[in-house]
C-alpha cells in the first residue's frame, strides 16, 4: 500500500475480532517504532510486544479494547535518557500506527486512559519504577470497515508564508 494511502486509511479502532498476528508482523511494527526520529538520537524508548491473552485481559483495566485485541505493543520511555522522551514516544507511536495499517491491522493510540492506570499497567508488564509506560497500541482486525474520522479540509488549516495568509 502506498504511504499516502496508508495515511488516509488509518483510523482509530477500539474493538477487534480475533486474528493471528505473525511474529514477523509484530517485529516489523516494533521496528517501525524503533526507526522513528529521536531528539538528539538519544533513543530513550523500549517496546514490549504483548501476545498472551491473560496479559491483554489484565490491560482491560486501562481500556476495554485490550480484551479483544490479538496483540499489543507498549512503549516504555526513560525520562532520564532524554528530555524529548515524550516527543520520541509520539513519533514512534505514529510510525507503528502507520505500519499496522499498512500490514492490514487496526489499532488505537492509548495514552490518556493508560496514564490514569500507569501503575497497574507497569505492574502487569514488569516496567521498572523510574521508566514511563506512556503509550500502548492494541492490535487486531476491525469488525467492519472503519473510515478515518472526518478531518478539516486542507484549505482550512493551511497558510502560506505566515499565519493567516492564504496566498
Amino acid at each position: 500500500m502506498d504511504l499516502f494511502d496508508v495515511i488516509a486509511k488509518r483510523a482509530s479502532v477500539r474493538a477487534f475480532v480475533p486474528v493471528k498476528v505473525p511474529e514477523a508482523d509484530l517485529l516489523r511494527i516494533a521496528d517501525a517504532g524503533r526507526r522513528a526520529p529521536s531528539g538528539g538520537n538519544r533513543q530513550p524508548l523500549n517496546f514490549i510486544i504483548i501476545q498472551q491473552a491473560e496479559t491483554l485481559r489484565a490491560l482491560e483495566k486501562v481500556q476495554a479494547c485490550f480484551a479483544t485485541a490479538s496483540a499489543a505493543v507498549a512503549i516504555v520511555a526513560d525520562p532520564a535518557a532524554s528530555r524529548w522522551w515524550l516527543e520520541d514516544a509520539a513519533a514512534a507511536s505514529e510510525n507503528m500506527l502507520l505500519a499496522l495499517t499498512a500490514l492490514g491491522y487496526s489499532s488505537v493510540w492509548v495514552e490518556g486512559t493508560l496514564l490514569k492506570e500507569e501503575d497497574h499497567a507497569k505492574r502487569v508488564l514488569g516496567v521498572p519504577a523510574p521508566k514511563r509506560l506512556i503509550i500502548a497500541l492494541p492490535i487486531g482486525k476491525a469488525p467492519q470497515d472503519t473510515p478515518q474520522a472526518d478531518k478539516k479540509p486542507l484549505q482550512d488549516v493551511l497558510w502560506r508564508e505566515s499565519y493567516g495568509k492564504k496566498e
